[in-house]
């Protein structure tokens, strides 16, 4: 019994996590942009940049994957450390590593 006690609850804690998650979910459920409509706004207008390829709403991403985004001048580079549907707000910066805030470029 012991056993399916930890197989269920490996199970709970691998429910949020997936393979791979559409570019404008992911920036909205890491709240690197905060509205997922902005999201795919910013990625419709060239803004966010995968792995150097222009990013669409609907692109997969998965981890490892290099992501550019454009906030005005400011060029921010995250890389993609998780996936998950679902995060608390507290856990969200979690989910990314910012390789390059923008402020190192002329």
């Amino acid at each position: 019994m012991a056993r399916g006690k930890d197989k269920n609850k490996e199970q709970e804690q691998n429910k949020g996590a997936t393979e791979s998650m559409r570019l404008d979910k992911y920036l909205k459920v890491s709240r690197i942009i905060k509205r997922r409509t902005v999201a795919g706004e910013a990625c419709d207008g060239g803004r966010v940049l995968i792995n150097g390829n222009e990013g669409k709403p609907g692109a997969q991403i998965k981890v490892g994957d290099k992501l550019e985004v454009h906030f005005g001048a400011r060029r921010m580079v995250y890389e993609v450390v998780t996936l998950s549907e679902h995060v608390l707000k507290s856990d969200a910066n979690g989910m990314y590593r910012l390789i390059s805030d923008g402020t190192d470029e002329q």
